[in-house]
């Protein structure tokens, strides 16, 4: 088991920066995948960017160059970098880890970029 906890979701105008925070309640180092998703209103959730245990990362077509997504195994957090918000970024962004078999997600942080 392991309890996610999201923080650092505010609001931003666009162009501005944005850092998410996930605070893992256990060890991460040896969690298979990390990931942040996203879901705006009245839309699926969707991936946004992930990153393996052994440090590879993937992202969103709509966000690469802008998030980077990183890990801290010795603090058991995780972390997303958002760049040159834009308002299409809007949405309410969850902490994901997959450990094996198991799936854990966060509750979720708001992220609302004004134009």
């Amino acid at each position: 088991q392991v309890q996610l906890v999201e923080s650092g979701g505010g609001l931003v105008q666009e162009g501005g920066s944005l850092r998410l925070s996930c605070a893992a309640s256990r060890i991460i180092r040896t969690i298979n995948t990390m990931a942040w998703y996203r879901q705006a209103p009245g839309k699926q959730r969707e991936l946004v960017a992930r990153i393996t245990s052994a440090g590879s990362r993937n992202y969103a077509d709509s966000v690469k160059g802008r998030f980077t997504i990183s890990r801290d195994n010795a603090k058991n957090m995780v972390y997303l970098q958002m760049n040159s918000l834009k308002p299409e970024d809007t949405a309410v962004y969850y902490c994901n880890a997959v450990d094996g078999w198991s799936e854990y997600w966060g509750q979720g942080t708001q992220v609302t970029v004004s134009s």
